[in-house]
């Protein structure tokens, strides 16, 4: 099966995790939202894709990928015209849980789809294909979305998904393959209610703990409760005939850390792109453009280094070293960031932002190809439900304490009378971030080369005929 009409499907909608960050300060001074308070747009996306994303495994194998991929297509496309035509800040954090519900569907399904299109020694070459979604789409997003700020207005940052969307289900429709003979468990509907409910509780604490405060009876009864209903839906899962989530596929060493190293890493990737989006408009005072510019190096990156980590690193020394690598780099691009002062040359920060995206892809690269090494065709579409889902919940715990950080030291400060953005809390939350990756860097230690052997594909030189046959009669 030929991947390119799923990349073409899969690939579009990427760019809208960040897309909307560069538009968070136009945002939050349209709707009159406190800086802390506006992680709610991203954090709402990202909670809807974890509510929706355990579903999805079974939903694609019931009703089959093409056709769960084209419904998810047209949902995000309908919710991103309904984002537009938002007249309140509670109205576009609601539309864009909607969006999320169509991108919950669509992420899992369709690396699914894609995996299943590669044996086990091209799942590197599947994983140098996601990389650019997954990574190059974060640095084109702000770019995108600071030409729409710039020139017309904060409202096409959803409506330009309209021609993607329309472009992309009529693609898919003509040239996505069939599905097969559908086959799927009854539904674990109890499953599902414990994790909506609990994955949900546990994403609306950490996102409104900043702007409530940790210490708020609402917050602390979210967690709890949450934390409780995740608990009580592992021993559901664990004990259930056909259970939605199959967690008895992280008993697989490889899987089980891999997708811990996803999560640290998201955590500390998308809850830097968030900072810094905020950090160039409100700290630094650039336009919105200028601040997509400024991030777009990060892009340059990721698009070099997941060709060499693919094809040249990946082969040569597995995934282990390299991801241990990639995530001390991010850390140090991070903390090289937190550095960066009102004074400071800009090109130094894009300049840090070329090496975090370089160095991302060498922590995207092998995760996403070592992840399903051991995980049969049949387990794929269930692995990729997980892996996704515990990847978005990594994408907004980052999110929001990063935010916590942001809000504990405060975005401005009192200077002769006059307020000014106050720097410091940028770089502690950048610091934060540099955290985060050191310790998915120890976490990549626990992986074992060999428990992915069966992904690496080492170019044997082959000797001529004639050196042989002259081998053979001496």
């Amino acid at each position: 099966m030929s991947a390119s009409p799923i990349f073409i499907c899969y690939e579009p909608f990427m760019t809208d995790v960040t897309i909307v960050n560069v538009t968070l300060p136009t945002l939050g001074r349209e709707f009159d939202v406190a800086p802390s308070a506006l992680s709610a747009i991203a954090v709402g996306y990202l909670a809807s894709l974890a509510v929706v994303i355990p579903a999805s495994g079974w939903v694609g194998d019931r009703f089959g990928g093409r056709r769960t991929l084209l419904v998810a297509i047209a949902l995000f496309t309908i919710a991103s015209m309904l984002c537009g035509f938002a007249t309140s800040f509670g109205e576009l954090v609601a539309f864009r849980v909607l969006q999320g519900v169509g991108g919950g569907l669509l992420t899992p399904t369709g690396m699914a789809m894609l995996f299943r299109a590669f044996p086990p020694n091209e799942r590197v070459r599947a994983s140098g294909i996601l990389i650019i979604p997954t990574a190059f789409a974060p640095a084109l997003g702000p770019v995108l979305g600071g030409l729409l700020v710039t020139d017309l207005s904060w409202r096409w940052v959803f409506f330009v998904n309209l021609p993607i969307g329309v472009f992309a289900l009529l693609f898919g429709l003509a040239f996505l393959p069939r599905d097969g003979e559908a086959s799927a468990d009854r539904f674990d509907l109890p499953g599902f209610l414990l994790s909506a409910a609990g994955f949900g509780l546990v994403i609306v604490g950490v996102s409104e703990g900043p702007e409530r405060g940790w210490g708020s009876p609402l917050i602390l009864a979210a967690l709890v409760v949450g934390a409780g209903l995740l608990a009580a839906l592992v021993v559901q899962q664990l004990r259930a005939s056909a259970p939605l989530l199959h967690l008895r596929l992280f008993a697989d060493r490889l899987f089980r850390s891999t997708n811990v190293v996803m999560f640290l890493a998201t955590s500390a990737f998308l809850g830097t792109l968030y900072i810094v989006a905020l950090f160039y408009q409100d700290g630094l005072g650039l336009s919105a453009l200028n601040s997509g510019l400024s991030t777009f190096p990060e892009a340059i990156g990721v698009m070099i280094g997941s060709q060499v980590a693919s094809r040249v690193l990946y082969p040569a020394f597995g995934p282990r070293r390299i991801m241990v690598g990639g995530l001390l780099g991010v850390g140090t691009m991070a903390a090289v960031m937190a550095l960066v002062g009102a004074d400071t040359n800009l090109w130094w920060m894009r300049l840090a932002m070329f090496g975090l995206g370089y160095t991302m892809s060498h922590v995207f690269v092998p995760t996403q190809a070592a992840a399903f090494a051991r995980i049969s065709p049949a387990e794929t579409g269930r692995a990729s439900t997980l892996f996704n889902a515990q990847r978005q919940l990594g994408g907004a715990v980052g999110v929001a304490v990063l935010s916590t950080a942001l809000a504990a030291v405060g975005t401005t400060r009192v200077v002769d009378g006059r307020t000014a953005p106050d720097l410091t809390s940028y770089h502690v939350a950048l610091l934060v971030a540099a955290g985060l990756a050191l310790v998915g860097a120890v976490a990549a230690l626990t992986i074992h080369d060999v428990d992915a052997e069966r992904t690496r594909v080492r170019r044997v030189r082959t000797r001529p005929a004639r050196e042989v046959g002259a081998g053979q009669t001496a």
